[in-house]
């Protein structure tokens, strides 16, 4: 959200501080009311450098001692009523005339949020801002203190076991997730069978459609051989885009087609590549050209297909409000096996007509 120009994140319950100092003084305001949530409130720290804008880098780095801080990367500049006006780097301090003001340094507007402002939203902006810490102010702006470094470090690690969990096929959202290998077996099962079952039904499919094709598969048994490496590359493919997507997504502000037209190009390359290698060796190995041009031909198509369903999924499951992670892993993994099964038998079935 943008208001005033400024980056804002959601909307907090309101809040109160003391009036700060127009001095360099460390603000100590009440703790939000967000405790245990996963949101901005929950990792901020109060004791920050504040200012008022006519305070000069001397003063400003005269009063940084005899105060005890719990982030101490920049200097806040804030109005008498306590509102956050700009931010002044330590680095931008030192290295600035003495009778320099802060008005004069400050970014402005800043970047900040709300105190229910999401973790991950609050990481993901100091990374796309290149912040070492996040400003936290309430509805009126007023400056509530900041999420600093080691928390945004946390954060952004708790989230990556998040995802990679869900990745897995591990449904849980929750603390649990992240201690899934400390929680009891029969809660494992649990938390993991969910995708299993979809994953199941998915390979009984598969097997539907490799039976489809028993009569080729009796006359020309060697075309049986190919079928793990094709659908093993296919799966390594679309397991390489989804990581890359699921991530992507919550900072790429590319339009889909034009992620969509590159993910394709990506696959079709690698495809490409990998076919060219794999002709030779099926060519000798069956004394098959027709059938190396099939597996060749399987691997350029399954590679097309992979990145394109492993981008597409989790962009759905994000545009319906959904965890783009829960689609990755084994739902995307048993759509890219069935088709890349179809792709391959249906070459072959062309090649050898």
């Amino acid at each position: 959200m943008h208001e005033g120009g400024r980056t804002l994140e959601s909307d907090p319950a309101p809040a109160e501080i003391g009036r700060p100092a127009p001095s360099t003084e460390a603000l100590v305001a009440p703790a939000p009311d967000h405790a245990g949530a996963e949101t901005a409130g929950a990792h901020i720290v109060r004791r920050v450098p504040t200012a008022a804008g006519d305070t000069t880098v001397a003063d400003a780095v005269a009063r940084l001692t005899g105060h005890v801080y719990d982030a101490v990367d920049a200097i806040h500049v804030v109005s008498e009523a306590g509102r956050l006006e700009g931010v002044v780097p330590l680095g931008t301090l030192f290295a600035s005339p003495p009778d320099r003001t802060l008005r004069d340094l400050m970014t402005h507007p800043p970047v900040e949020v709300l105190s229910n402002c999401d973790q991950e939203q609050v990481a993901l902006l100091a990374v796309r801002h290149g912040l070492t810490s996040v400003p936290v102010v309430g509805n009126d702006d007023t400056l509530l203190g900041v999420v600093p470094a080691p928390a945004l470090l946390d954060i952004l690690r708790r989230e990556h076991v998040e995802d990679v969990h869900r990745l897995a096929g591990i449904q849980r959202e929750t603390a649990r997730a992240r201690d899934a290998l400390e929680i009891a077996p029969e809660r494992r099962a649990r938390d993991r069978l969910p995708w299993l079952v979809v994953g199941l039904a998915g390979s009984m499919v598969a097997a539907l459609v490799v039976a489809r094709f028993e009569r080729l598969l009796a006359e020309r048994i060697a075309v049986a051989f190919f079928v793990p490496a094709i659908v093993y590359l296919a799966d390594a493919i679309g397991t390489q885009t989804e990581a890359i997507v699921v991530r992507g997504l919550s900072v790429s502000h590319q339009p889909l087609r034009r992620l969509l037209g590159s993910e394709l190009r990506t696959g079709l390359i690698m495809g490409l590549v990998l076919a060219t290698l794999s002709v030779p060796a099926v060519a000798l190995g069956t004394e098959d050209l027709r059938l190396a041009l099939a597996v060749a031909l399987a691997i350029v198509v399954a590679g097309g297909f992979a990145t394109t369903i492993g981008l597409l999924l989790p962009w759905l499951l994000s545009r319906h409000g959904r965890d783009p992670a829960l689609g990755s892993g084994p739902l995307a993994t048993i759509v890219q096996d069935i088709l890349s099964l179809l792709v391959y038998f249906a070459t072959v079935s062309l090649l050898f007509r």
